[in-house]
């Protein structure tokens, strides 16, 4: 089964990855062998990879954090992922303040904070899904991508699964949680309804099993493994 994977970039890193040594992930090869375990007749045609920049002045290590994320894309690019960008919108604005977790939010007592705000992410991911599974009926049968796969527990995806599952009903849809292991979260229910299979978590063995060599030759640079990672 021919199969295309599309990852919300920041799902996967704070669902999966933050606070782990797994960073350093060879994200191809571990979606080729979750897709393996579901269906042995799966393969991978095609990972596309959505994100935006860090911004270093709200980063943890500021400028390192930017260049460590730089050098994991161009890693995942030699390695034969699109990354598809989008961007963060910082803006001032107004939030209910908190007190304690008794005490109800309230309007009339607001702080001023700063909003940072992904942007285009999810309707880049949703359009591209579409698109894609509308080309299909284009192209000869053997060269047909078969099913799509969404990296991402946003339930913002909710209504460009069920698009594609109403518009196209033979386009095989699955998802991939990145969940950790360990870490008890709450399953999106509004995705389940409009795919066909949902992984739930992603192991520890899997990531380890999964993860790029120190050095990845690229057609410029190497892209080698950021030392705090």
């Amino acid at each position: 089964m021919r199969t295309a994977c599309f990852v919300d970039g920041y799902n996967l890193f704070y669902g999966l990855l933050a606070g782990t040594e797994f960073k350093w992930l060879d994200l191809q090869a571990l979606l080729a062998h979750i897709l393996r375990v579901e269906d042995p007749e799966t393969t991978l045609q095609a990972v596309n990879f959505f994100t935006s920049g860090v911004k270093p002045s709200l980063a943890s290590r500021g400028i390192i954090s930017q260049q460590a994320q730089n050098t994991y894309l161009r890693a995942l690019v030699a390695r034969g992922v699109e990354v598809f960008w989008g961007r963060h919108q910082l803006e001032s604005g107004k939030a209910p303040r908190f007190v304690d977790k008794n005490t109800p939010a309230s309007r009339a007592n607001q702080v001023e904070i700063w909003k940072l705000e992904e942007k285009e992410t999810d309707v880049h991911i949703a359009i591209s899904m579409y698109r894609l599974a509308a080309r299909q009926a284009t192209l000869p049968p053997e060269q047909r991508i078969e099913q799509l796969v969404l990296v991402s527990a946003d339930t913002d995806m909710t209504p460009a699964l069920r698009a594609i599952h109403e518009d196209f009903p033979d386009m095989r849809l699955g998802v991939i949680l990145p969940h950790h292991e360990g870490i008890k979260r709450t399953v999106p229910g509004s995705l389940k309804p409009y795919v066909h299979w949902m992984r739930h978590v992603v192991t520890n063995a899997e990531l380890a099993a999964h993860q790029f060599p120190q050095r990845v030759p690229t057609r410029k640079k190497p892209a080698e493994k950021p030392d705090y990672w």
